[in-house]
C-alpha cells in the first residue's frame, strides 16, 4: 500500500517498555543486514531522507519504508548519519562475537592462546565501542590508543593471571576465566574509549530536542548502562556454555570429534548472541533521561534560570 505523510522517525514500538525496545533491537541488530552491500544501504538512507523531506517516491509502500529505516538504523550512526564501519555495527555482533567468543572459550588452556584471543577480542571491542559512542563528543587518536592499550592490558593481565591461578582449580572454573577477563576489560574499555564524554560531558536536550548544555553526570549514567548491557550480552554464552561443553565432552562421540569442539562452540555462542544482543541492548532506553535535580549545580541552575520548572528532565543518547 502506497503511503503519504509517513513519519519515518516515529518508533514502531513503544521505547518506554522493555518489550518494545526488544522488538526494535531485534529489528536493527539483524545479522543479515551486515551482509548487504554499501550501495543497498545508501539506497535505504536516500529513501529515509526523502521521506523526512516529505517526498516519498510514488508507489513506495509502508513496508518498504519500514525496511529502509531498519537498514538505516543498523548501519548509520544516530548522531552523525554517517555509515558506520561494518565490524563496529551492532548487526555484526552475532557473526563477529560468535567467532571470537567461541575461540576464547575453546582455546583457554595455554597462555599464548589466551593472550592471542583476548587481544583479538579487545581489538574488536575497541572498534565497537568507538563506532557506537556518542559521536557528539570527539576523541583524539592518542586517546583512542591509550584506551585500547589500557583495556587490552587489563584483559590480558586478568586472563593470564587467572589462568595461572586456576591451574589446580576444577576444570569448570578455568573455563570461566575468559568471561571474567571480558567483563573486567569492558569496565575499562568502554569508559576509556568514551573518555571525552566523561571529561567534557554529553549534550543534553529538553523533550523537544532543544540543546540545554553538557553534562558529565549524564555521561556517567549513559556509560554505566552501556557497560552493564555489554557484560549482560556476554554472560549467558560465556557462563552457561562452558557447563554445557564440559558435560558434552564426557560422551564418547564427542571425544571422537575433538576437532569439531571449536566450531561447535562457535555455533552455540551464535545461538546465544542472536537473542542476547538485542536483549542486552534493550535493558535501557537508547534516549536516556535524567532529572534536572541530579545534574551538575551549574547546569541545573542554568536550566532553572532559563526555563524555571517547565523542564524537569533532560535527554541524551547513551550510545550502545
Amino acid at each position: 500500500m502506497a503511503v503519504s505523510g509517513f513519519d519515518i522517525d516515529a518508533p514502531r514500538w513503544d521505547q518506554s517498555t522493555f518489550t518494545g525496545r526488544l522488538k526494535h533491537f531485534f529489528n536493527i541488530t539483524d545479522w543479515r543486514t551486515a551482509l548487504l552491500p554499501d550501495a543497498r544501504l545508501d539506497e535505504a538512507k536516500a529513501l529515509v531522507e526523502s521521506c523526512r523531506a516529505g517526498s516519498v517516491p510514488p508507489g513506495t509502500t509502508e513496508e518498504q519504508l519500514h525496511y529502509a529505516k531498519k537498514l538505516y538504523d543498523s548501519a548509520f550512526h544516530p548522531d552523525t548519519a554517517e555509515r558506520m564501519n561494518l565490524t563496529g555495527r551492532m548487526s555484526f555482533q552475532v557473526p563477529g562475537g560468535m567467532a571470537i567468543t567461541g575461540c576464547m572459550l575453546q582455546f583457554y588452556r595455554t597462555v599464548p592462546a589466551v593472550v592471542f584471543w583476548q587481544w583479538v577480542n579487545q581489538s574488536f571491542n575497541a572498534l565497537v565501542n568507538y563506532t557506537n559512542r556518542n559521536a557528539a563528543s570527539s576523541i583524539t587518536s592518542r586517546q583512542i590508543g591509550v584506551a585500547y592499550f589500557t583495556a587490552t592490558s587489563t584483559a590480558l593481565a586478568t586472563a593470564v593471571g587467572l589462568n595461572l591461578y586456576t591451574k589446580k582449580a576444577p576444570p569448570l572454573v578455568a573455563r570461566w576465566v575468559p568471561f571474567v577477563a571480558v567483563a573486567s576489560s569492558n569496565c575499562v574499555n568502554i569508559p576509556m574509549m568514551r573518555q571525552q564524554e566523561l571529561l567534557n560531558g554529553v549534550a543534553v536536550t529538553d523533550e523537544s530536542g532543544a540543546r540545554l548544555g553538557q553534562s558529565k553526570k549524564a555521561a556517567v549514567k549513559g556509560i554505566t548502562q552501556v557497560v552493564i548491557s555489554r557484560v549482560t550480552m556476554a554472560a549467558p554464552g560465556m557462563i552457561i556454555l562452558p557447563i554445557i561443553m564440559q558435560r558434552l565432552e564426557k560422551y564418547p562421540f564427542m571425544q571422537r570429534i575433538t576437532f569439531l569442539h571449536g566450531p561447535i562452540q562457535v555455533m552455540m555462542v551464535g545461538v546465544f548472541l542472536v537473542f542476547m544482543v538485542p536483549a542486552a541492548c534493550s535493558l535501557f532506553p537508547q534516549t536516556c533521561s535524567m532529572a534536572v535535580s541530579k545534574l551538575e549545580p551549574e547546569l541545573r541552575d542554568s536550566i532553572l534560570r532559563r526555563y524555571g520548572d517547565s523542564v524537569q528532565y533532560v535527554y541524551f543518547n547513551k550510545g550502545l
